[in-house]
């Protein structure tokens, strides 16, 4: 089960990989130091399996530059007069 898609746009910054295992990090160590070690063990573990994905496994995908804008359909369209009828029916 994955949990972390590592190539999602979001993880390609290289400082937001590290904010999130040591926001983890940290929390576990805030745990312990408060005296949670069920709690500590779980933000722990978090940190471990983000730093094993986004760090071990993480294979940065190149930027794919966005084709350029073509025309729209509609404006290569032209419009083109379109007949009116006229009161008895009949095109003019």
């Amino acid at each position: 089960m994955q949990l972390i898609d590592p190539n999602h746009p979001a993880y390609r910054r290289l400082w937001v990989r590290i904010a999130i295992v040591a926001v983890c990090f940290g929390w576990a160590g805030v745990e312990l130091i408060t005296g949670d070690p069920f709690w500590a063990v779980l933000a722990g573990g978090a940190g471990a399996y983000s730093f094993y994905m986004l760090f071990w496994t993480f294979k940065p995908q190149p930027e794919v530059a966005a084709p350029p804008a073509g025309p729209d359909v509609e404006e290569e369209q032209e419009e083109t007069p379109q007949a009116k009828p006229s009161k008895d029916g009949q095109a003019e």
